[in-house]
């Protein structure tokens, strides 16, 4: 049976940190499914297509990796794609209180599919898509927080606003 992991976001726009625990994860995982959600709480700065694109290139040396876009709840997406499990970063302890809201109502919904958190590697524990998005929205250099065609992307898309 191969073991099949969801690793759910916004991705607006992927960081450093997310490919972090793509990157790991893919180790521990036979298929990593990274699924773009559009979260409607948030102002994304990317088109879910964009995202999904930029994804695709950020991960495509990694070859037990997918990018696929999604709507809907998590729960359904993974029990549609026979996933086993979902797996979630965490920065902080407000990251873990947030997460185990989730992952209880998750279980809820379908206590099948475990969730597995991993901790991010301490150099991206503060870092944030929304701190990104800050930061490049002012021309300052976010080229060691994010993947080269996630800095081009930022620079690009704020240079058209």
């Amino acid at each position: 049976m191969t073991r099949l992991a969801i690793c759910p976001g916004s991705f607006d726009p992927v960081t450093n940190g997310h490919l972090d625990i793509i990157q790991r994860g893919a180790k521990i995982f036979d298929e990593i499914i990274v699924a773009v959600f559009n979260n409607q709480s948030k102002n994304p700065l990317f088109t879910v297509e964009e995202r999904v694109h930029l994804l695709q290139k950020a991960t495509e040396d990694i070859d037990n990796i997918s990018v696929d876009a999604c709507s809907g709840l998590l729960m359904d997406y993974a029990q549609s794609k026979n996933a086993q499990a979902v797996l979630r970063g965490l920065r902080a302890v407000s990251d873990f209180e947030y997460e185990l809201q989730l992952t209880s109502m998750n279980r809820k919904l379908n206590e099948e599919i475990e969730t597995f958190f991993m901790m991010t590697n301490n150099q991206y524990s503060f870092l944030s898509s929304s701190m990104v998005k800050e930061i490049a929205k002012y021309q300052a250099n976010v080229s060691d927080l994010v993947p080269p065609i996630v800095d081009e992307a930022l620079k690009e898309k704020f240079n058209n606003i």
